[in-house]
């Protein structure tokens, strides 16, 4: 499956922290349970590829990322954990690399033309705006759609369940990132119907196709 195709299975893609590695499947269940399957476990702790090992093995339904790819060692080392996507903030010609040598795609983070331009150059033509809100939000997109209408987004960052469709009505918007649907004190609290609720409300909102 190519990155475009992952983006159009379901209007929001969760970005994920797991601090507790016995988290990861019951969290992954309740998300594919309401209808959210592309999974993104960032690497913000020790057991974020533990934990996307642990989904993989799990919860068949689910497409399970890493996100926050920073350095191009994490690259292989997400590969060997089972990621079946990448997501990074940023693109570099180390992480370009780093990316053709693994069998996932990557969507890297734009958030100027002039990245945007790199990013194509190096053969994205899919990206995450990041950070979508503080990058110049709808604005920017609309923007940046007149210009480069080749190119589609995953905006993330300050995507809420309040401004998630203004965001998905855009032409060149597949689908959006966000951790509403997985708040940390729900997570904590183990509270799994909670979280499926959330998935299941955010799988109805509208996506571009």
């Amino acid at each position: 499956m190519n990155i475009r195709d992952l983006m159009r299975v379901a209007p929001v893609i969760p970005v994920i922290t797991i601090k507790a590695l016995e988290h990861a499947v019951p969290l992954a269940q309740a998300l594919t349970r309401g209808g959210l399957r592309v999974l993104e476990v960032t690497l913000r702790s020790p057991v974020a590829l533990e934990a996307i090992s642990a989904m993989r093995g799990a919860v068949a339904d689910a497409i399970v990322g890493v996100g926050t790819l920073t350095r191009p060692e994490q690259f292989r080392a997400s590969e060997l954990a089972g990621a079946q996507f990448g997501v990074s903030p940023g693109l570099t010609d180390a992480l370009a690399g780093a990316a053709g040598n693994v069998a996932f795609p990557l969507l890297p983070g734009v958030m100027t033309p002039s990245e945007l331009i790199a990013a194509r150059e190096a053969g994205f033509s899919a990206c995450k705006l990041f950070p979508a809100q503080q990058a110049g939000g709808i604005g920017m997109l609309k923007a940046l759609h007149a210009v480069f209408p080749d190119v589609v987004f995953r905006p993330t960052g300050g995507v809420s369940r309040q401004n998630a469709s203004e965001f998905l009505a855009l032409p060149n918007v597949l689908c959006v990132g966000g951790s509403w649907v997985v708040p940390a004190d729900r997570i904590e609290a183990g509270d799994w119907a909670a979280i499926e609720a959330l998935a299941r409300d955010a799988a109805t909102l509208r996506a571009t196709a």
